[in-house]
Protein backbone atom coordinates (compact mmCIF):
# COMPACT_ATOMS: atom_id res chain seq x y z
CA UNK A 1 0.00 0.00 0.00
CA UNK A 2 1.17 2.99 -0.84
CA UNK A 3 2.96 5.58 1.76
CA UNK A 4 3.56 2.89 4.44
CA UNK A 5 6.90 0.56 5.56
CA UNK A 6 6.30 -2.46 5.37
CA UNK A 7 6.62 -4.37 8.38
CA UNK A 8 8.40 -7.62 9.07
CA UNK A 9 5.35 -9.27 10.27
CA UNK A 10 4.29 -12.16 8.65
CA UNK A 11 1.91 -13.74 11.79
CA UNK A 12 0.26 -11.15 14.28
CA UNK A 13 2.75 -10.15 16.93
CA UNK A 14 1.86 -10.94 20.31
CA UNK A 15 0.44 -7.74 22.19
CA UNK A 16 -0.71 -7.43 25.88
CA UNK A 17 -2.70 -4.60 27.47
CA UNK A 18 -3.60 -4.39 31.09
CA UNK A 19 -6.48 -6.41 30.62
CA UNK A 20 -6.06 -8.29 27.08
CA UNK A 21 -3.80 -10.44 25.46
CA UNK A 22 -4.01 -9.68 21.28
CA UNK A 23 -2.26 -12.69 19.21
CA UNK A 24 -2.49 -14.39 16.12
CA UNK A 25 -5.49 -16.18 15.18
CA UNK A 26 -4.97 -20.52 15.33
CA UNK A 27 -6.97 -23.08 13.96
CA UNK A 28 -8.01 -23.95 17.74
CA UNK A 29 -9.92 -20.71 17.81
CA UNK A 30 -12.23 -21.66 14.80
CA UNK A 31 -15.46 -22.65 17.16
CA UNK A 32 -15.28 -19.47 19.18
CA UNK A 33 -14.23 -17.29 15.86
CA UNK A 34 -17.46 -18.83 14.14
CA UNK A 35 -19.86 -19.06 17.29
CA UNK A 36 -19.46 -14.97 17.49
CA UNK A 37 -19.86 -14.58 14.11
CA UNK A 38 -22.82 -16.90 14.09
CA UNK A 39 -24.70 -14.61 16.52
CA UNK A 40 -27.32 -12.15 15.84
CA UNK A 41 -26.26 -9.48 18.21
CA UNK A 42 -22.84 -9.92 16.81
CA UNK A 43 -23.88 -8.93 12.97
CA UNK A 44 -26.63 -6.73 13.48
CA UNK A 45 -24.53 -3.74 12.31
CA UNK A 46 -21.76 -5.82 10.26
CA UNK A 47 -23.85 -7.17 7.50
CA UNK A 48 -27.11 -8.52 9.50
CA UNK A 49 -26.80 -11.74 9.17
CA UNK A 50 -25.08 -14.43 10.84
CA UNK A 51 -22.66 -16.01 9.42
CA UNK A 52 -22.12 -19.81 8.36
CA UNK A 53 -19.32 -21.42 9.38
CA UNK A 54 -18.33 -21.85 5.88
CA UNK A 55 -18.09 -18.25 5.72
CA UNK A 56 -16.72 -18.06 9.35
CA UNK A 57 -14.03 -20.66 8.40
CA UNK A 58 -12.73 -17.78 5.18
CA UNK A 59 -12.61 -15.16 7.81
CA UNK A 60 -10.29 -17.06 9.72
CA UNK A 61 -8.13 -18.05 6.69
CA UNK A 62 -8.58 -14.27 5.31
CA UNK A 63 -6.75 -12.91 8.70
CA UNK A 64 -3.35 -15.46 8.06
CA UNK A 65 -3.51 -14.50 4.21
CA UNK A 66 -3.22 -10.37 5.36
CA UNK A 67 -0.44 -11.26 7.56
CA UNK A 68 1.20 -13.35 5.19
CA UNK A 69 0.71 -11.20 2.24
CA UNK A 70 0.34 -7.64 3.60
CA UNK A 71 2.24 -7.83 7.23
CA UNK A 72 -0.69 -6.22 9.01
CA UNK A 73 -4.18 -8.18 10.05
CA UNK A 74 -6.36 -9.11 12.32
CA UNK A 75 -5.62 -10.16 16.19
CA UNK A 76 -7.63 -12.55 18.58
CA UNK A 77 -8.58 -11.10 21.42
CA UNK A 78 -8.56 -12.79 25.15
CA UNK A 79 -9.22 -11.21 28.76
CA UNK A 80 -6.07 -11.82 30.39
CA UNK A 81 -7.58 -13.23 33.57
CA UNK A 82 -9.66 -15.85 32.05
CA UNK A 83 -8.23 -16.50 28.97
CA UNK A 84 -11.73 -16.40 27.56
CA UNK A 85 -11.94 -15.21 23.64
CA UNK A 86 -13.54 -11.52 23.43
CA UNK A 87 -13.74 -10.88 20.04
CA UNK A 88 -11.41 -9.55 17.31
CA UNK A 89 -9.37 -6.50 16.36
CA UNK A 90 -6.80 -5.38 13.74
CA UNK A 91 -6.30 -3.43 10.06
CA UNK A 92 -7.47 -5.09 6.65
CA UNK A 93 -7.23 -4.34 3.42
CA UNK A 94 -10.87 -4.71 1.79
CA UNK A 95 -10.36 -3.29 -1.68
CA UNK A 96 -14.09 -1.96 -0.94
CA UNK A 97 -16.00 -0.62 -3.57
CA UNK A 98 -17.76 2.35 -2.29
CA UNK A 99 -17.42 6.21 -2.39
CA UNK A 100 -15.58 8.23 -1.14
CA UNK A 101 -12.77 5.63 -1.85
CA UNK A 102 -10.40 5.16 1.19
CA UNK A 103 -8.09 2.75 -1.19
CA UNK A 104 -4.79 2.69 0.44
CA UNK A 105 -5.38 3.39 3.69
CA UNK A 106 -5.67 0.61 6.24
CA UNK A 107 -8.74 -0.18 7.54
CA UNK A 108 -9.26 -0.81 11.38
CA UNK A 109 -12.10 -3.35 12.22
CA UNK A 110 -13.35 -4.96 15.85
CA UNK A 111 -15.98 -7.09 16.93
CA UNK A 112 -16.45 -8.72 20.50
CA UNK A 113 -18.45 -11.39 21.55
CA UNK A 114 -21.42 -10.39 23.70
CA UNK A 115 -20.10 -11.18 26.98
CA UNK A 116 -17.08 -8.85 26.49
CA UNK A 117 -19.34 -5.48 25.73
CA UNK A 118 -19.72 -2.60 27.83
CA UNK A 119 -16.40 -3.19 29.42
CA UNK A 120 -14.01 -0.77 27.78
CA UNK A 121 -12.61 -3.77 25.78
CA UNK A 122 -13.08 -2.44 22.36
CA UNK A 123 -11.17 0.93 23.26
CA UNK A 124 -8.42 -0.86 24.77
CA UNK A 125 -7.43 -3.30 21.98
CA UNK A 126 -8.60 -0.40 19.40
CA UNK A 127 -6.04 1.43 20.93
CA UNK A 128 -3.30 -1.11 21.42
CA UNK A 129 -3.33 -1.74 17.56
CA UNK A 130 -3.16 2.13 16.43
CA UNK A 131 -0.38 1.84 18.37
CA UNK A 132 1.29 -1.22 16.64
CA UNK A 133 0.15 0.66 13.24
CA UNK A 134 1.62 3.79 14.04
CA UNK A 135 4.81 2.23 15.02
CA UNK A 136 4.94 -0.59 12.28
CA UNK A 137 3.44 0.79 9.42
CA UNK A 138 3.55 4.58 9.67
CA UNK A 139 0.01 5.19 7.83
CA UNK A 140 -0.91 8.61 6.66
CA UNK A 141 -4.15 7.38 8.11
CA UNK A 142 -6.06 5.13 9.33
CA UNK A 143 -10.26 4.77 8.53
CA UNK A 144 -13.22 2.77 9.75
CA UNK A 145 -16.37 2.24 8.35
CA UNK A 146 -19.01 1.77 11.02
CA UNK A 147 -23.37 1.64 10.73
CA UNK A 148 -25.02 4.55 11.88
CA UNK A 149 -27.22 2.93 14.08
CA UNK A 150 -23.71 1.19 16.18
CA UNK A 151 -23.52 4.37 18.92
CA UNK A 152 -21.22 1.77 20.89
CA UNK A 153 -18.64 1.34 18.06
CA UNK A 154 -18.96 5.29 16.90
CA UNK A 155 -18.06 6.07 20.61
CA UNK A 156 -14.86 3.68 20.51
CA UNK A 157 -14.06 5.32 17.10
CA UNK A 158 -14.30 8.73 18.94
CA UNK A 159 -12.61 7.79 21.52
CA UNK A 160 -9.79 6.57 19.76
CA UNK A 161 -9.25 9.85 17.59
CA UNK A 162 -12.03 8.73 14.59
CA UNK A 163 -13.66 11.31 12.82
CA UNK A 164 -16.13 11.30 10.17
CA UNK A 165 -15.24 12.20 7.34
CA UNK A 166 -18.41 10.42 5.07
CA UNK A 167 -21.68 9.34 4.98
CA UNK A 168 -22.14 6.76 1.89
CA UNK A 169 -23.94 3.49 1.06
CA UNK A 170 -21.79 0.41 1.46
CA UNK A 171 -23.74 -3.03 -0.11
CA UNK A 172 -27.52 -1.37 0.22
CA UNK A 173 -26.91 0.11 3.42
CA UNK A 174 -26.00 3.21 5.43
CA UNK A 175 -22.24 3.68 6.67
CA UNK A 176 -20.26 6.22 8.41
CA UNK A 177 -16.83 6.60 7.71
CA UNK A 178 -14.42 8.11 9.87
CA UNK A 179 -10.37 8.70 9.43
CA UNK A 180 -7.69 9.28 12.18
Amino acid sequence: MPGMVRSSFTSAPAIETDRLTLRAHRVDDFGEVAAMWADPDVVRYIGGKPVSVEDAWARLLRYAGHWALLRFGYWAVREKSSGRFAGEVGFAEGKRELEPSFAGAPEIGWALAPWAWGKGFATEAVRSVIDWGTAQLNPARTVCMIHPENAASVRVAQKCGYREFARTTYKGGPTLLFER
